[in-house]
């Protein structure tokens, strides 16, 4: 028996540390595959309504700032390089650079979140209050039909875009709301080492995760600011 097969962290209905990594490894990858099945079903509708509204969803977009989209994109392309590197220095036993890796993708996600609650609140704040746009899914004269130089049913269907805005977006920050906890536990466990470079599947599984999170951004970035020329 090697020292691996009585590593403490290894579970008593695994063979060894390889088959328990393995075990983890399929567990977050099916979790992953229900995931896009998920966001799946938002792009399917963003993409039959983007076919139905092309002006609508073009003259919403243009109501978003792709400069901000853009500065959060670099900072969750950031995110993933810390976390990469947290995970690589998992693996060859470092776990100052663990816990400072894993500390820094969660400033740059909570800089991420800081700034779309900036951004939510910027759109929605006419929405509350006593005036003619009180309790608004899409906020103020901004968003009005007029305002996107549409008339009748347009204005109507650039509401969809908006929708679709919140929901997507909003379902993405909830994903990045629940992992930087996570990550945060991740990074309490690595100072008191907990891992090294026969045992470092927490790291690897959490870094899986957030990567993917970061990809769902990539797509939404280009689908939602990006819609005709700005």
């Amino acid at each position: 028996m090697t020292d691996a097969a009585h590593h403490p962290s290894l579970q008593h209905q695994f063979v060894d540390l390889g088959q328990q990594k393995e075990a983890a490894a399929l567990g977050m990858w099916v979790f992953i595959a229900q995931e896009v099945l998920f966001f799946g079903g938002l792009f399917a509708a963003y993409a039959v309504y983007r076919h139905q509204y092309p002006a609508a969803f073009s003259a919403g977009s243009h109501h978003l700032s792709w400069k901000i989209g853009f500065a959060n994109t670099l900072v969750l392309i950031g995110s993933s390089l810390t976390m990469a590197m947290a995970v690589h220095s998992a693996a060859i036993g470092k776990r100052r650079r663990i816990v400072g890796y894993l500390l820094a993708t969660v400033l740059l996600g909570s800089v991420f979140l800081g700034v779309k609650y900036v951004e939510y609140g910027e759109k929605m704040r006419p929405c509350f209050g006593d005036g003619p746009y009180a309790g608004c899914l899409v906020p103020g004269e901004r968003f009005s039909a007029s305002a996107l130089h549409l008339e009748g049913d347009e204005g109507r269907h650039a509401q969809i875009f908006f929708s679709l805005y919140f929901g997507m977006t909003g379902l993405h920050a909830l994903h990045m709301i629940i992992g930087i906890p996570i990550i945060l536990t991740i990074a309490v466990l690595a100072g008191r080492g907990a891992f090294s470079p026969a045992y470092h599947t927490p790291v690897e599984l959490v870094g899986l995760y957030w990567h993917f999170v970061d990809i769902i951004w990539i797509f939404l970035f280009p689908l939602l600011y990006l819609i005709g020329a700005h």
